[in-house]
Parts: structure tokens; C-alpha cells; sequence
């Protein structure tokens, strides 16, 4: 919630190069790197800025949002779907994105299962029955391996032009370092966590005694947990309300997959088919720099039907028989894009099958070259 409040004021005494919304991200992006979460979710996700930036990490299979205001989510929410890009070359990766529309008060299913759980300048948004709820909502019930927590800082706050009492009109308190840390080590100590503070946005030079602009708490949940951290039973009745879901096409989709390995067969055959084209012309030249002219003719001065098979099964090589060039599967596989998508020969050959011409026994690529005696 309010993650981009109006830093921009704060000019003259301190200035934040990166403004410290970036240095917030940052922080978190830096986590994921680190821990490699598979399943995160943005509680108070606002803007979705910071679900826009952890989307491309990835070890990030699912990726869900949260926040109270609906319609601020939907502002932006369109930068979560996929791109043309994303079609044409699918990652190797499943990505999910979810939006829901509800209150970090009220337990939800669709909140379990998260390895990271981020709440970036959140809690001083919440009023005091909702702060009570809160870390039994978040580290009871979602229970996540890690909780990134953030807030303001209020002994930084006289070092910020304009503000008098709270940084943003809509903050319920605002915590210095003892309150703040007294806070989270009682949760900690209930659930079942430890929990590491620090913070971004440093204070000016010989002013290191107030601490941090924004004070982080990162929660990591104990191997054994306490017996008063038992979660209550977990409620089968969703309570929030899903805006927005996008898929990302993956390789690990069996469509996706073929269409790539299909794609990456036929642009790999058709480089090394003119490969051979050209050297075969080369080769041919040289023998006639008496003639004028040249039209290329496979069928009479290529391989013969019986020396290119024998070719294909000593050496893998491409051939050419009448007007067909016959790149062998074998060599396709070979190469690292094909090799990396289909993993085995066999995986290749069920992913092509009916959609490359190949020839009778299955063993080749066949493509067509009569445009190229039209050209030369």
C-alpha cells in the first residue's frame, strides 16, 4: 500500500538516489536472488510495481497479489500479462500471476503455499483490530518459509522537509526502532520465526544514530516449530476476490514445447541445407570456370540415392537426391538449441512427428529446393 508516497518532498536535508521505493525493491529482489522462492506473494501490492519487477526473476513460478483498494490495482495490472515476446519464445519456466482484492486481516486458501511473503510499507496502513490479526493471518495461517517486512522509521522523520507528524496522510502510527523490533520479535517468538532488522534509505553523515528511513524486518520460520505457534485449521471459504490472472506460455507446456522444437527443426535444417547448397555450388565452379553459366542441377551432379544413405550412416551428413535435400535427425539433435529443448532423440522425434516432412523411414528432414535452381 503507498509504496511511491511522495518521496519527491524530500529534498534539502536528505535526498535518496535511488529514491527509496526503488531501494525497498531492491531489497527484496536481492532476497529472491538469494533464496530462490518459488511461490511469492505482495501483500498490500498497491501498484504492482514490485510484482512487475519480480516477474522476471526466474526461479519465480507463481506470483500472487493482494491489497484492500481494488481499484488501484487495476490501474496498472495490465503490465502483468504476457508480451507478443513472450509468445514467440516461451521460457522455460511456468509463471502464474494473481491479483485478489481483499483485506491481510482475512485468512484465504489462495494465500497458502508461498515459500516469500513481502509486506512493503504495509502494517502502518492498518488499523488496530487489523494489526492484531495480522501476524496470525501471516505467519499462522500462510505460515511462509520467509516474511519480508518494511515501515517507516520514525526517528528518521525530522530529517524530512514537511512532514510534522506521519509521512502519509492514510498511516495509522508510525514506529521508531524499539517499537518496531519489540513488535516483530513477539510475533517471532509465537510463530515459530527468528527475525533479522535492518533497513534502506541511510541517514547523512554524522547522523548515523537515528537508523534506516525504512526499518525491514526478515522473518525466516524455525525447522521446529513452538507449540503456541500451532496454526488454527485452515478455512476452506475464500474471502477474497481474484481481479486479474495470467498465464505465461512455458516450455513446460507440451504445446508451447512443440511449437518451439518444431520452430528451432526447421530454422536449424534450413541453415544447414543452404550451407550445403552453397558449398556444393562452390565445389562445382571450380570444376567449370570454362562455362559462362551455371544452372544448378542436384538431381545430375549430387549424390546418388545409394551413396547418400550410406553417407547419412557413417557420417550424419546432409545430402541431396533430385530436388529434395535430406538432413539426417541425428545431426538436428546435435545441435545445442535443439538438444537443450528436447533433452532425448526420441523426445525430438514424438515432438515433430506430422508436423516436419521427413523422409520414409523417419530418419530425415526433407526440404524442398527447386526455388533455388529458379534463383540461380
Amino acid at each position: 500500500m503507498d509504496k511511491n508516497f511522495q518521496e519527491e518532498q524530500f529534498t534539502g536535508i536528505v535526498e535518496f538516489t535511488p529514491p527509496l521505493y526503488k531501494q525497498r525493491y531492491q531489497f527484496i529482489k536481492d532476497l529472491v536472488e538469494k533464496y530462490k522462492p518459488k511461490k511469492v506473494a505482495d501483500l498490500g501490492c498497491a501498484d504492482c510495481s514490485l510484482l512487475w519487477m519480480l516477474k522476471f526473476c526466474s526461479c519465480i513460478e507463481v506470483l500472487a497479489g493482494l491489497d484492500i483498494c481494488a481499484s488501484v490495482m487495476k490501474e496498472k495490472m495490465h503490465r502483468l500479462s504476457p508480451l507478443p515476446g513472450d509468445y514467440l519464445q516461451p521460457a522455460e519456466r511456468p509463471l502464474t500471476v494473481t491479483l485478489h482484492h481483499g483485506s491481510v486481516a482475512h485468512k484465504d486458501p489462495c494465500m497458502l503455499g508461498f515459500d516469500l511473503v513481502t509486506c512493503i510499507e504495509l502494517i502502518e496502513h492498518l488499523e488496530e483490530s487489523e494489526l492484531k490479526k495480522f501476524p496470525e493471518v501471516v505467519f499462522g495461517f500462510m505460515a511462509p518459509s520467509i516474511v519480508v517486512i518494511s515501515t517507516p522509521n520514525s526517528e528518521f522523520n525530522p530529517l524530512l522537509p514537511g512532514v510534522t507528524l506521519f509521512r502519509h496522510a492514510d498511516h495509522k502510527f508510525e514506529w521508531n526502532r524499539v517499537q518496531f523490533q519489540s513488535w516483530a520479535l513477539e510475533a517471532a517468538r509465537c510463530y515459530g520465526y527468528s527475525v533479522e532488522f535492518t533497513g534502506v534509505g541511510h541517514p547523512p553523515t554524522g547522523m548515523e544514530n537515528v537508523g534506516f528511513c525504512t526499518q525491514i524486518g526478515v522473518f525466516v520460520r524455525k525447522y521446529h516449530q513452538t507449540c503456541e505457534s500451532t496454526q488454527s485449521e485452515k478455512p476452506t471459504e475464500a474471502v477474497h476476490r481474484m481481479v486479474f490472472k495470467a498465464v505465461y506460455p512455458s516450455l513446460k507446456d507440451e504445446k508451447y514445447l512443440q511449437n518451439a522444437v518444431v520452430g528451432e527443426v526447421v530454422f536449424t535444417a534450413q541453415i544447414i541445407k543452404q550451407s550445403l547448397l552453397d558449398r556444393l555450388m562452390a565445389e562445382h565452379e571450380e570444376h567449370n570456370d570454362d562455362q559462362r553459366k551455371f544452372k544448378f542441377q542436384p538431381s545430375m551432379n549430387c549424390f546418388s540415392e545409394d551413396l547418400g544413405k550410406r553417407v547419412v550412416e557413417k557420417s550424419m551428413e546432409p545430402f541431396v537426391n533430385g530436388n529434395v535435400v535430406y538432413i539426417p535427425l541425428r545431426t538436428i539433435f546435435s545441435f545445442p538449441k535443439v538438444n537443450q529443448l528436447c533433452g532425448t532423440f526420441e523426445r525430438l522425434c514424438k515432438l515433430i512427428a506430422g508436423k516436419v516432412t521427413l523422409s520414409s523411414d523417419g530418419s530425415a528432414v526433407m526440404l524442398n529446393i527447386e526455388h533455388e535452381n529458379e534463383e540461380n
